[in-house]
């Protein structure tokens, strides 16, 4: 009974090697799709149009 219960609450903590590269390489794949579209031109002429009126805006 003790070493079943023990069982049911011991966890493992933490990512071994492979889900540390999974996760590595998750994370890259996901900047470069989000550096292409923040750079892409439209999105670009939207984020300066942004900044234009905020740093224009009369409180």
């Amino acid at each position: 009974m003790y070493q079943r219960m023990r069982n049911l609450f011991r966890r493992d903590e933490g990512m071994v090697t492979s889900e540390y590269a999974m996760g590595i390489i998750a994370a890259v794949g996901f900047a470069a799709v989000l550096y292409a579209v923040v750079t892409s031109g439209e999105v670009s002429a939207e984020l300066q149009d942004i900044v234009k009126r905020a740093l224009s805006a009369h409180m």
